[in-house]
């Protein structure tokens, strides 16, 4: 797949975890974890222009955001780094993910610059490299750039993919920030669910391990959960929160579900993605 170029928009999709276990705790702090990865049709885009000067510039820095900061800078300059690119870019962010909502959003806009620039600067790395890139921006990066719904381990790094079913899939967004940190670094957190062998996941097996203590500290999660387990009674948080979602066979339950949605309550319906958009860069 070699039709994309600089005038091309690059997406960012969220992602969903299909189940999230906490198995336990490394020695360094990071936590052990079992999740499937879902990819949704919900995404950031990205535009990138090219320069000559060797300038990494974001042209739509996000609110309360230093540039220097942004995963998208960073993504950018580490792949300069690694790669001895001596050639820039301007990127501008079109960011539709909520920011704290457990959809990845900001790794996957920084998956997104690790491939679309790896392409467009004709740096060469393979996957595997710009995975491990990745791994150092954070945890979720590796999955966005491996680009395969998959059963991941580790601290999210090892990855053994799965086939999912096609699914639509209703998703609410609490008006609330929920900072990682403040889930993994709770004293109640369970982190000892035991470990399973990859091959004997079944699709809607598991459970958020994040959950309950993204619903005792932000009690917006909770009540959204609540609401839409009326309906969808395996319902449940993805990542660390604060968006929860239902899975639907059919869009037209999910649309039914979602015209019923209570005023002061947003969400938005999304297909799931047989792959990552940019699987095949």
């Amino acid at each position: 797949m070699n039709d994309w170029n600089w005038d091309s928009q690059w997406p960012a999709p969220a992602k969903l975890n299909l189940f999230l276990h906490v198995v336990g705790r490394r020695a360094d702090g990071y936590h052990l974890l079992q999740t499937v990865f879902r990819f949704i049709d919900r995404a950031d885009r990205l535009r990138f222009s090219p320069r000559s000067d060797g300038q990494i510039v974001l042209a739509t820095p996000i609110p309360g955001v230093p540039p220097d900061s942004d995963l998208t800078v960073r993504a950018a300059r580490l792949l300069q780094q690694a790669s001895g690119c001596t050639q820039g870019a301007t990127i501008e962010l079109d960011k539709k993910l909520p920011m704290g909502g457990g959809l990845g959003g900001g790794s996957s806009d920084a998956a997104t610059v690790l491939v679309a620039l790896n392409h467009l600067w004709q740096t060469g790395l393979s996957r595997p490299a710009l995975e491990k890139l990745g791994l150092t921006l954070g945890a979720d990066v590796p999955v966005f750039v491996h680009g395969r719904n998959t059963f991941a381990e580790g601290i999210g790094e090892a990855f053994t993919d799965v086939d999912l079913p096609a699914a639509s899939y209703l998703v609410l967004h609490p008006a609330v920030n929920v900072p990682t940190p403040a889930i993994f670094g709770a004293a109640e957190l369970k982190r000892d669910t035991p470990a399973i062998a990859p091959g004997d996941w079944r699709h809607g097996d598991g459970h958020n391990d994040l959950q309950t203590v993204a619903c005792a500290k932000f009690p917006a999660v909770a009540e959204h959960l609540d609401w839409l387990r009326q309906y969808a009674p395996q319902a449940m948080m993805t990542g660390s929160g604060a968006c929860v979602f239902a899975e639907f066979s059919s869009r037209s339950t999910a649309e039914t579900v979602f015209a019923r949605l209570p005023a002061g309550m947003s969400g938005w319906l999304a297909e799931g993605l047989p792959a990552h958009p940019l699987a095949k860069i």
